[in-house]
């Protein structure tokens, strides 16, 4: 965490070395448009998901704000993985069901690598001075949807599935001299758009787990609005600190466990 800063400046420096002061322009539209994507992905794609589900996609990330807060300065959602496991499940899913979405969606579900991949290689064609038709766009969007799958790794593993995934298409508009400025180019920006990846991944995967749970009907609706409307119930350290009693399907929740009913005369 401590040379990943020097990283970043060192990525930036030769980018703007090699390619001038106005290559900064076009990365930082670049950004622009990939974050601006990645929100609006959150706010109305999510958004859309989780009010079907019955909740507020905004009550969900202020539910997960210290781990998204944590992706930020690692840049990755890895970090998280376990904070992530407890919290949903004392949020309401089941242990079933969150033991089995999140690490699913760590692997299959990475909304924000996709759009990353996808955004990455239309700036790359685009900085070769070449355009692609429609059928090629969607093609490519194609192609990124499914290399995006298994993509997760260590912070920057983004930039290495971006590069295989270009060669994959190779063509007439990824040879090697191009996917070689193109990735110098990107190079510069990995680390600020790897944040946007890592945030985009958690919360999709946040909203997947509570979707599913409610699907399957293993979802505790009074324990998830309540946590949705106090996120301190659902702070594994907390509960351990306070000494809380847990419940068997819902370990770190400050609900007390639910009394086996008797069974009838």
């Amino acid at each position: 965490m401590w040379a990943a800063p020097l990283g970043a400046f060192g990525g930036m420096a030769y980018t703007i070395s090699v390619f001038g002061a106005d290559s900064l322009t076009s990365l930082g539209a670049l950004m622009a448009v990939f974050w601006g994507t990645c929100a609006f992905f959150v706010v109305v794609v999510l958004g859309t998901v989780a009010r079907l589900a019955g909740f507020s996609i905004f009550r969900l990330v202020r539910l997960i704000r210290d781990e998204l807060l944590i992706i930020v300065g690692t840049s990755s959602s890895e970090t998280v993985l376990p904070r992530l496991l407890a919290k949903l499940q004392a949020a309401g899913a089941s242990k079933q069901v969150v033991g089995m979405v999140i690490p699913t969606g760590y692997s299959f579900n990475l909304d924000g690598t996709c759009i990353y991949l996808t955004l990455g290689a239309l700036f790359i064609v685009q900085a070769t001075g070449q355009d692609m038709a429609i059928a090629e766009q969607l093609a490519l969007a194609g192609l990124m949807i499914l290399t995006s799958k298994g993509a997760a790794g260590i912070t920057g593993a983004g930039l290495v599935t971006l590069t295989a995934s270009l060669q994959a298409f190779g063509g007439t508009f990824f040879s090697a001299e191009s996917i070689a400025v193109g990735i110098a180019l990107v190079v510069g920006i990995d680390r600020i758009m790897s944040e946007g990846r890592a945030l985009t991944n958690c919360i999709g995967n946040g909203v997947a787990t509570m979707v599913i749970a409610k699907l399957q009907g293993e979802r505790d609706d009074e324990r998830f609005m309540a946590v949705l409307d106090d996120p301190s119930l659902a702070d594994p350290d907390r509960v351990e600190d306070e000494g809380a009693p847990l419940s068997p399907d819902h370990r770190g929740s400050r609900f007390p466990a639910r009394e086996p009913e008797p069974l009838p005369a």
